[in-house]
């Protein structure tokens, strides 16, 4: 601590979360071998916590405890204090949360660790209130009492360390007994996420309430497969609902993390970037699917809010937005009747405030409302007596306004951090906007985005990076960042038939392969080669609030391998299966990311290649058929002249025998490795492509 500045070791890092605590009074360090030394040296026991720069408890346990000269004295004097970015690192949280969850039952942000020197865990939990209530100890007690321990029955802390740690490399060792993975365990999943679902307010579970769109995406692929109207119904509820509540920003766009109540009407304000990019695609499928233009309409919504608020001027994507601004959660978000009437007018003001429920008295806190919509527009202007779009003008007009007076408000905190992993998601779902909504300016967005983050992310060595800011690309990327990567450049060659991005995923891919995989029970490791080593490397396919890294890998190992007709890597998504097909058929409904690898996996797949320029009107019509409809389990090439045939063979020798009919623009349909007749109709192409439940 530098008690000359009031500064302490933090003052030097990057992350926004870790500056956030650079003027504690708390001794903080970065991780990293200075602080265990220390703790070694001095015979104390380590202090982890380890938090994200928009998340609301962390803030309180900062301002209740880390910012009081009380707690912090109490923590420098019998601790080493240890701050840790969870976006940073994602290794270390995921390690240390497994400890809580196996120590509490449950887990969350702020995560309050214990460790030895060796960084062995021996305590963990959550929040610790200043004082204690609730059923909660205060965390000056605790620290208090851990140090006592520490000093007088460490042996016992030692114990519990060495058992926790040995539990988790045993963990991580698991092998898999190989049960079959088919087409069964898609239906026990759909039974299951069937059973959870809310038919009123649609979403799965109770309160708290999270969108988690890989659920739905998983339904959407379901439907299709079986013909089981239920799972569209489900995912339309859901999708619906959620846009309809306070989950939703209606003033500014975007999403929020989620909702407190299972109505979706109150969430947790912040908005996450990887939220937007699931939720875009969500709602981009279901518009495939059902043509509804309600779907594309939100999709367009969620990006608009992306391309405005989370964009950085090189083109990569920030992270997150806090909830909380002036020291208050979702004050940014909240009105007013008498803010609307200065704003609106007094006639305009009442038909707005009456469509979006901001009352008198409010319906949140302190007096003041979250904008929802209780009823649908044409349910709302029959009551009002007044046409649909009279209200419809009424209410744009008036969400232009509020969003423009609101733009003079304190903002919340921006993470303008640029993740690597985060961004693969947000260009993952600007290309398939891009392809289903026909919006040349996703394109853009997302070409300029994967090229930054392959330019200043990528080393020379083909290694990745995993975050961004202020000019300085840090820490080596994770599972995540190459899986989630990977999908977006199959994706960009989809939108572009840029062989060079079909490249690049080849090579990423590969890489992938020597940095994580795990040669002894298949399956990828969260960390690799080139990551710090840790007590444990994490294994694991379960989806969380984002996909498992396993989940996608598997899905691109399963693409890459009918693109360009490499069965080796088909072959690994099969072992990946394997590796993990125990856990996932235990519970299948927390697996959807990995069971959408596997619906790809079961088939029937299709490998389209059209021979064709790309702006001739033949070329054209066929591809805007295949990006018009959802076609999940499907790759498509395009050779679109000599010297991309020539690319395009290198990677994929089966393009070399292709050629045009009759010099026409034509189409060649190859499903469960067996290749139809050539053709060169549009409509021909199509009836190809349909495929029976």
């Amino acid at each position: 601590m530098n008690t000359a500045t009031g500064q302490n070791a933090l003052v030097h890092e990057k992350s926004p979360y870790l500056l956030q605590h650079a003027q504690n009074p708390v001794d903080w360090y970065p991780w990293g071998e200075k602080a265990f030394e220390k703790a070694k040296s001095e015979d104390k026991a380590v202090f982890l916590s380890i938090g994200y720069a928009t998340c609301h408890w962390c803030h309180v346990m900062a301002h209740e405890s880390f910012e009081d000269p009380e707690t912090a004295r109490i923590l420098n004097k019998h601790f080493v204090s240890v701050k840790v970015d969870r976006e940073e690192r994602p290794d270390l949280d995921k390690i240390y949360m497994s400890v809580c969850q196996a120590l509490t039952g449950h887990g969350g942000w702020p995560l309050s660790v214990f460790l030895t020197p060796e960084g062995n865990p021996f305590f963990a939990g959550t929040y610790f209130p200043k004082t204690s209530r609730a059923g909660l100890i205060s965390f000056s007690e605790l620290l208090l009492k851990l140090d006592n321990l520490w000093k007088e029955d460490r042996e016992r802390l030692l114990t519990t360390g060495n058992q926790l740690t040995e539990h988790l490399q045993n963990a991580a060792r698991m092998a898999s007994s190989e049960t079959t993975l088919d087409v069964e365990t898609l239906h026990k999943a759909d039974t299951q996420l069937a059973r959870s679902f809310d038919p009123q307010w649609g979403g799965f579970g109770g309160a708290p309430k999270f969108p988690s769109p890989h659920q739905l995406t998983f339904l959407l692929r379901h439907h299709q497969r079986s013909g089981e109207i239920r799972d569209l119904e489900m995912v339309e509820k859901t999708l619906r609902s959620m846009r309809r509540g306070g989950l939703f920003d209606h003033i500014g766009y975007g999403f929020h993390r989620y909702s407190v109540d299972e109505k979706w009407f109150a969430p947790h304000f912040e908005k996450m970037l990887y939220d937007q990019a699931l939720l875009a695609m969500a709602y981009t499928e279901t518009y495939q699917v059902n043509g509804k233009l309600f779907y594309a309409r939100v999709a367009r919504e969620v990006f608009t809010y992306v391309l405005r608020d989370m964009t950085s001027p090189e083109g990569g994507f920030y992270s997150a937005e806090d909830a909380d601004s002036e020291g208050v959660e979702g004050l940014f978000y909240l009105w007013t009747p008498k803010e609307v009437q200065e704003i609106l007018g007094t006639e305009s003001a009442g038909i707005f405030c009456d469509f979006f429920d901001i009352r008198e008295g409010g319906n949140f806190e302190e007096g003041r409302s979250i904008p929802h919509m209780r009823e649908s527009l044409s349910t709302f202007a029959k009551r009002r007596n007044m046409g649909v779009k009279q209200l419809e003008y009424l209410l744009r007009n008036g969400k232009e306004k509020l969003f423009k007076e609101r733009k003079k408000r304190i903002h919340p905190f921006k993470d303008d951090k640029i993740l690597t992993a985060w961004n693969g998601l947000m260009i993952t779902a600007f290309y398939k906007g891009y392809r289903a909504l026909g919006e040349a300016a996703y394109l853009s967005a997302a070409e300029k985005a994967l090229t930054f983050i392959l330019s200043t992310m990528r080393k020379k060595d083909g290694y990745l990076m995993r975050r961004f800011r202020l000019g300085e690309a840090a820490h080596a990327g994770y599972l995540d960042d190459y899986a989630f990567l990977t999908w977006a450049l199959i994706e960009a060659y989809e939108s572009t038939f840029d062989p060079g991005h079909l490249e690049t995923a080849v090579a990423l891919t590969h890489t992938m392969l020597d940095l994580f995989w795990d040669l002894e029970n298949g399956g990828f490791f969260f960390t690799g080669r080139e990551n710090e080593t840790l007590i444990t490397r994490s294994r694991d396919a379960q989806d969380g609030a984002i996909p498992s890294g396993n989940s996608v890998a598997a899905l691109t190992l399963l693409q890459l391998g009918r693109i360009t007709g490499d069965t080796a890597l088909e072959e690994k998504a099969d072992v990946l299966m394997k590796a993990f097909s125990d856990q996932v058929d235990g519970y299948p409904s927390a697996h959807t990311q990995l069971l959408q690898a596997l619906d790809f996996m079961i088939g029937p797949v299709r490998e389209v290649v059209i021979m064709g320029e790309r702006g001739e009107d033949g070329t054209q019509a066929m591809l805007q058929l295949i990006h018009r409809n959802f076609l999940p389990r499907q790759v498509t090439l395009l050779v679109s002249d000599d010297t991309a045939k020539d690319r395009l063979a290198e990677l994929a020798p089966f393009v070399k025998e292709m050629v045009p009919v009759e010099g026409k623009p034509t189409a060649y349909v190859c499903r469960q490795y067996a290749c139809q007749a050539p053709v060169t109709d549009p409509e021909y192409m199509e009836e190809a492509l349909k495929e029976s439940p």
